[in-house]
């Protein structure tokens, strides 16, 4: 298990990160989302040992992160700002990988370059944004580590790529039971890929949960009646986003499904849908539950709605 402890980080006089904590379970994909700025990056990097808190603990099975290269050699870290040394081609990088992991995985290494079509002999720095993605990606996965540490990864990929990607790091987690834990500022991007999300705003945490738990007795209501009515019609239901048009209203309700049913059953409606919420509309509950501006804390755009 990774344990965050109370951890604080600083730059100068601003505090990236401020009294975080959160228990990532081994062999669980845990994603970390938030708006720019949010302290995303910060968490991740001191979880890796790249930074070192000022305040609190990183422990990978009670053990510190920070100078310890036993851990260290369990992880791999993908930043955000990809580096690879000057005019190297993967086949080069691959060695270096060899030296500092002694499990990195040639045979892996070779069919995954071929399945996205990277000349080993080549420049890296001649590739696409892309292609460089797939090439630490190819590197990360090759090493077969037992950490995995991924930060907006998946910025500049196709959705091919994309999809492959991810069912590589499904099978890693489910074979070896790596641990992966990804940062995105967007929650339709890790809502099929994680198990637990940790939201993440100013440097605190505002939400930490299991997403099989956020989405528990949550949904979407669409309900037609033949008679006139009003939104006092509801008034046994907690709901939110209340709209009617026409003899149609929609609306969020937060309640056992039995129990809506029942209720909206016995009103006699003429249409009666109830449908399971996107990850990004629980958020909104919860958000709003806590007293937060889910808008504000994910930068959600309006065309993006």
């Amino acid at each position: 298990m990774i344990e965050l402890k109370n951890v604080t980080k600083t730059f100068e006089d601003v505090v990236a990160i401020d009294n975080v904590s959160c228990k990532i379970p081994e062999g669980c994909i845990y994603g970390m989302v938030g708006s720019n700025g949010a302290g995303k990056s910060t968490a991740l990097r001191t979880l890796c040992g790249v930074y070192k808190a000022e305040q609190g603990e990183v422990l990978f099975d009670e053990r510190p992160v920070f100078d310890n290269t036993e851990v260290k050699k369990d992880l791999v870290f993908i930043s955000d700002d990809l580096y690879f040394i000057n005019a190297a081609s993967p086949k080069r990088m691959a060695k270096l990988y060899k030296r500092i992991y002694p499990d990195f995985d040639y045979e892996r290494f070779w069919e995954l370059l071929d399945y996205f079509k990277l000349d080993k002999n080549k420049s890296i720095g001649t590739f696409s944004k892309g292609m460089k993605r797939q090439t630490a990606m190819v590197l990360a996965l090759s090493c077969k580590p037992k950490y995995l540490f991924l930060d907006e990864t998946f910025d500049g990929l196709d959705p091919v790529a994309r999809k492959f990607i991810k069912s590589l790091i499904y099978n890693d987690v489910a074979e070896r039971n790596m641990t992966t834990v990804v940062t995105s500022h967007s929650l339709r991007e890790l809502e099929d890929l994680c198990d637990s999300l940790l939201l993440l705003h100013k440097g605190k945490v505002v939400l930490e949960s299991d997403i099989g738990d956020l989405k528990q007795d949550n949904y979407k209501v669409q309900v037609a009646f033949d008679y006139d009515y009003d939104k006092s019609l509801f008034d046994e239901l907690e709901i939110f986003d209340f709209e009617k048009k026409g003899s149609v209203s929609n609306f969020i309700v937060s309640a056992k499904e039995q129990d809506v049913k029942k209720i909206l059953n016995s009103k006699k409606p003429v249409l009666l849908d109830i449908l399971p919420l996107s990850l990004e509309e629980v958020f909104t509950i919860k958000m709003r539950e806590l007293g937060y501006d889910f808008d504000e804390c994910l930068e959600v755009k309006e065309d993006e709605k």
